[in-house]
C-alpha cells in the first residue's frame, strides 16, 4: 500500500511504501477526514490529515459514499467522474470513504508539523518530491 503525503506549505508529495504491517495497521478503519499520527512512516511530530485514495484497478474513493466497498453511484462531479458538459450525471463505481486493504494508494496531507522540516526527513534517497 502507497502513502503520497502532499506538503501544502511548498506545493509538494511525497511517495512512501507502506508494506510493513503497522504502517497498514494505522490506517485501516480509518475514513477520509480522520487525523493519524504519522509515527509509524518515520514523521515524529507530524499529523496527517487522510484525503482520499485508490483500489488496485483505480477507482476512486468518495467521502459522501459509507463503508469500504466497491459502489455504482449517479455521480455528477469528482472524484471517480469529470463531465464534460455542465449537468452531465454517470453511474459510476466509486470506493467507500473507509480504508481497508483492497487499497492500493492512500492519499493524505499534512496538517500540523513536526520539528524537522519535510524535506530532511524525506530526501533524495526517498525518491524526493513528484
Amino acid at each position: 500500500m502507497q502513502v503520497v503525503i502532499s506538503d501544502p506549505k511548498i506545493g509538494k508529495a511525497y511517495k512512501v511504501e507502506g508494506k510493513d504491517t503497522e504502517a497498514s495497521a494505522l490506517f485501516i478503519g480509518k475514513r477520509i477526514g480522520d487525523i493519524v499520527d504519522a509515527d509509524i512512516l518515520g514523521l515524529g511530530g507530524y499529523l496527517l490529515e487522510i484525503t482520499g485514495g485508490s483500489d488496485k484497478g483505480g477507482t476512486a474513493m468518495r467521502k459522501d459514499v459509507s463503508g469500504s466497498a466497491r459502489k455504482r453511484i449517479l455521480i455528477t462531479s469528482p472524484p471517480g467522474y469529470r463531465p464534460k458538459e455542465k449537468g452531465k450525471r454517470r453511474r459510476k463505481s466509486v470506493r467507500g470513504n473507509e480504508i481497508s486493504t483492497e487499497l492500493a494508494q492512500i492519499n493524505v496531507k499534512i496538517t500540523e508539523y513536526g520539528t524537522k522540516p519535510i524535506e530532511e526527513l524525506f530526501g533524495k534517497e526517498r525518491g524526493g518530491g513528484t
